[in-house]
């Protein structure tokens, strides 16, 4: 669920420690720290338990408080598996008729009758416990009367917390007889999120992951949202690093084994730039094109990667 943004718009924490003004920004942009997030980093304190560590090919700098011990991978795994089982519950209910505010009630009953709760639930006053983007929504749509029809497309992003442990991931669903344009959106989407995992690898970097997903996405003609990124997850909703769905390889973060965090690419048919409706949360393409989002929690393992909400 991308709450954090490349603005800041809605971010958790911070941790930028001793990371220069003149050093490219941790985000992936290609920018120098000074130009990009510096200004908005400075009014949060970086934890005292965080420290950056040099990393000599690229200049970045790795939080070490991001590695996450065997026992807390081992809590966010099992998170990680109900929120699958989670949407794979909708698969077979969601459809022309239903309300989204249907979808909510399904996903919060289920989700605590399995002792677990939802993340989304009055977080920073969120009143749902998922988020149901329709057509030009892009994301953090909140549940309500709208009934989906015949060529919507949905988004379903779904977060619980189990044993205090978060899983993330979202998908989209196609009602009924949704047109090509749609459907090829939609499907250029989750090839983007799977083009992202597979940059995923110990001595990486997130900007590949930023670069790879950029690439495919407008080579299809279509961009990719700026305001809204993947992030760190498992211990708390939303951790360093932040993953923009754009950058330059080599850039950003290093991937270290241990790091757990989303990719979740918001791709537009149109213009990339988004708005925030009155609510105060649903997010919005600007000239009324249709978005589309898959999202994955990942695990950096000591040989690749491991999709952890698969």
């Amino acid at each position: 669920m991308a709450f954090a943004g490349k603005f800041s718009l809605m971010r958790e924490t911070k941790g930028l420690g001793e990371l220069g003004r003149n050093d490219p920004c941790w985000c992936g942009s290609g920018l120098k720290y000074k130009k990009c997030h510096m200004a908005g980093d400075s009014r949060t304190p970086a934890p005292e338990k965080t420290r950056w560590i040099p990393q000599r090919s690229s200049g970045q700098r790795a939080p070490s408080t991001l590695i996450k011990t065997d026992a807390q991978i081992e809590g966010i795994r099992k998170a990680c598996h109900l929120t699958r089982e989670l949407l794979d519950m909708l698969e077979k209910r969601v459809a022309a008729g239903i309300s989204t505010d249907e979808i909510n009630g399904w996903v919060h009953e289920m989700t605590f009758s399995r002792g677990a709760k939802s993340a989304p639930l009055n977080y920073k006053g969120f009143p749902k416990s998922v988020c149901t983007s329709v057509n030009g929504e892009v994301c953090h749509a909140i549940p309500g009367e709208r009934v989906l029809v015949s060529g919507d497309i949905v988004n379903v992003d779904v977060s619980p917390i189990l044993g205090g442990f978060y899983g993330d991931a979202s998908r989209m669903f196609l009602i009924g007889e949704v047109s090509e344009s749609a459907r090829r959106l939609v499907q250029v989407t989750r090839e983007c999120l799977e083009i992202g995992i597979a940059q995923v690898r110990p001595g990486g970097f997130v900007g590949d992951i930023g670069q790879a997903i950029q690439t495919h996405a407008e080579k299809h003609g279509f961009s990719v949202v700026r305001d809204f990124v993947g992030h760190g997850v498992g211990v708390r909703f939303h951790e360093e690093p932040q993953i923009p769905h754009f950058g330059r390889k080599g850039h950003g973060p290093p991937l270290l084994p241990g790091m757990i965090f989303t990719i979740e690419p918001m791709i537009n048919a149109g213009d990339w730039r988004i708005k925030i409706l009155p609510d105060g949360w649903t997010a919005v393409t600007v000239d009324g094109s249709l978005s589309a989002q898959w999202e994955h929690t990942l695990l950096v393992t000591t040989e690749g990667v491991e999709v952890l909400t698969a």
